[in-house]
């Protein structure tokens, strides 16, 4: 039978309001960060960075929150096929916090949301019959409409030959059991509850819960009774968390011990976060489980993949990829606070970036000094210019992948801001203009805490100018203040790209830019993206990418800047630089931009004229980067040992 999705995961869907302050309660939050949330959605992010083929049915609202779950799970690799709009409601929202290890303020924003309308309507047959298997979370059996769509699923999944799982995942406050400022309370007893899960625990060939969870659907605060209770409606594998003492998996009768059962290896790791922990292990879990993987191994999997959870901030976003993952399992815990440990860290941060920018063709239009020193030049008309800038842009794009421009907020703020949600990769400079030794534009602050006020599609930019032969005060000072640029966007969930032109400033030969690279890693840089300057030489390029493989495998990659050099030169260095795949593209500004803006800033072309004329040079650069790849790759398929690195 043709499967075209792994796991298809139902029920709510919310977005998380995070509080960014450790320790304090959530009346003193100063900041939030938004996440994914609700379990299924968590599950369905959580298994698509696993590898696996997920998919999510829920609902959400018609508006800006609703939107962003629907985008970032597909950012996610999430299909959101099964993903309705419901028109009438608001998109479910949590606020929580970290207050201390045993603490975890929350407080649910569900009245009348949209996942809770979800209806039997909503469950689409051709979709279930996808998937290899369907996992419910219990939330979803607290009300009658939910459940029949619930239910549906379900009973669709056993047609099909799918597998099916319950991750019960009981809130009481949710089934109406506790109220709203309790949203942390896990466990409150209601008969009501437990006779409404045993009535469907049987349509189930994987339970997983907590002790407390397994304690409601059992009926027993005694935790070998209730499972036993489970037991009784249920031949379902019994998964059971344990907390810091890992998670054990019963497959047949209940032992009088729950040491009894198979269980995976655990992290002794730092709690600093236990919410959204459950999601992750179940990530884990359905893994080994769809891999028909022993239980042994898929615990570790789960174990591995909670661990990862309770270390850092947020749900969703602590999940690992599979990439990470499997790293973990193979070197083992090196620091107990797994967010402290820089190489998973870089690994975690370069696995789970968003979007694909294998084809980079970026319309530069960031320049201050140059345009601000053409005649005719103001603030406000070089404003209005770059919009033209963007409009050109825009244009050659034509809503498709694969292209970007830079630009700066100082003079371009018009248009980048309306660059945003464009699908333009959008690169943001921060330097001031020309400066040596490197100085940072005055909105950035001495600390680079301006970062905190850009959105996360803005790509952090700084265009250093460095030499291997810098005097040492110049060398440490320039490399600090890029040192405190990366760690801040980081911080701020931000992509950076470095610039570095060393032939501005002294003699450049086939080692100089790998020197310079391979120094930035040493003083614990990495960047997303490089930017440099064509290189005429095959073998400076080589040494330039091995320079940056050898430190950061997962690299976005190189783009290649112009420096104002006519088509023909850059179609050269183009041809150079296109037969080493770790060059995606190029970043062109003055080339593509210089002759517009001199005749729109006197008055001697119109705005529609200018625009013509960079949409004009801007595509054609875009082919001679294209047909320098094609070029490339041709040669490469019939020359292996040609190109590359």
């Amino acid at each position: 039978m043709n499967k075209s999705l792994d796991v298809i995961t139902i029920g709510r869907s919310s977005v998380d309001l995070y509080g960014a302050q450790i320790g304090g309660r959530l009346e003193d939050m100063g900041s939030f960060r938004k996440y994914i949330g609700g379990s299924p959605t968590n599950m369905a992010a959580g298994t698509a960075r696993l590898g696996l083929r997920s998919a999510l049915i829920t609902r959400v609202g018609d508006e800006h929150m609703g939107r962003f779950i629907r985008e970032e799970l597909a950012r996610e690799g999430v299909d959101v096929t099964g993903v309705k709009t419901d028109r009438e409601r608001l998109t479910a929202l949590v606020l929580l916090a970290i207050r201390d290890e045993e603490t975890f303020p929350l407080i649910f924003y569900r009245e009348n949301c949209a996942d809770m309308a979800l209806c039997e309507d909503d469950i689409d047959e051709a979709l279930i019959a996808r998937a290899r298997s369907v996992v419910a979370t219990g939330t979803h059996l607290s009300h009658p409409d939910t459940e029949k769509a619930v239910l549906k699923a379900l009973t669709l999944a056993r047609k099909h030959g799918a597998r099916t799982a319950l991750d019960i995942d009981y809130r009481p406050n949710l089934w109406g059991l506790a109220g709203h400022g309790d949203g942390e309370s896990r466990f409150v007893e209601s008969a009501a509850v437990t006779s409404k899960l045993q009535s469907t625990l049987h349509l189930f060939d994987l339970i997983v819960g907590t002790e407390e969870e397994f304690h409601i659907a059992g009926g027993s605060t005694e935790t070998i009774a209730a499972l036993r209770a489970v037991r009784a409606v249920s031949r379902a594998t019994l998964v059971c968390k344990r907390g810091a003492a890992g998670a054990v998996a019963f497959t047949g009768d209940i032992p009088d011990d729950l040491d009894g059962g198979e269980t995976g290896p655990g992290y002794p790791i730092e709690v600093f976060n236990v919410l959204g922990a459950g999601d992750g292990f179940m990530s884990g879990l359905i893994k080994g489980w769809l891999e028909d993987a022993a239980w042994p191994r898929a615990l570790q999997y789960a174990n591995a993949c909670g661990a990862f959870a309770v270390s850092r901030h947020g749900c969703t976003p602590a999940y690992p990829s599979l990439a990470e993952l499997t790293f973990f399992l193979e070197r083992g815990v090196k620091t107990k606070a797994l967010r402290q440990d820089l190489e998973l860290e870089q690994i975690h941060w370069a696995t789970n970036r968003h979007a694909d920018w294998s084809t980079m063709r970026v319309f530069a239009f960031d320049h201050r000094m140059q345009l601000e020193a053409m005649p005719g030049a103001t603030p406000d008309k070089i404003g209005r210019f770059k919009a033209l800038c963007l409009q050109a842009a825009l244009d050659v794009q034509d809503g498709r992948s694969g292209y970007g421009i830079l630009c700066d907020n100082r003079l371009g703020k018009r248009a980048l801001h309306a660059a945003s949600g464009t699908g333009l990769w959008i690169g943001r400079p921060v330097e001031w203009p020309g400066s040596r030794p490197l100085t940072l534009e005055p909105e950035i602050g001495p600390d680079s805490g301006g970062l905190d006020e850009w959105p996360l599609d803005n790509v952090v930019k700084v265009l250093c100018f460095c030499h291997p032969d810098d005097a040492p005060d110049l060398r440490d000072g320039q490399e600090e203040t890029v040192r405190r640029l990366f760690a801040a966007a980081r911080r701020n969930r931000l992509e950076f790209l470095l610039e570095i032109i060393p032939s501005k400033v002294g003699p450049v030969d086939d080692d100089t830019n790998a020197t310079l690279i391979r120094r930035f890693y040493e003083i614990g840089i990495y960047p997303d993206w490089w930017k440099l300057e064509p290189m005429a030489s095959r073998v400076a390029w080589e040494k330039a990418c091995t320079a940056i493989t050898d430190n950061d495998p997962n690299t976005r990659g190189i783009v290649v800047l112009g420096l104002d050099a006519p088509e023909d030169e850059l179609a050269a260095s183009f041809k150079i630089a296109a037969g080493f795949p770790l060059v995606k593209g190029f970043a062109v500004g003055r080339t593509i931009f210089a002759n517009a803006a001199r005749e729109w800033l006197a008055g001697d072309i119109t705005d529609a004229d200018a625009v013509q004329d960079m949409q004009a040079r801007y595509r054609r650069l875009c082919v001679l980067w294209e047909t320098a790849r094609a070029v490339a790759q041709d040669n490469e398929a019939t020359v292996p040992s040609q190109g590359g690195i």
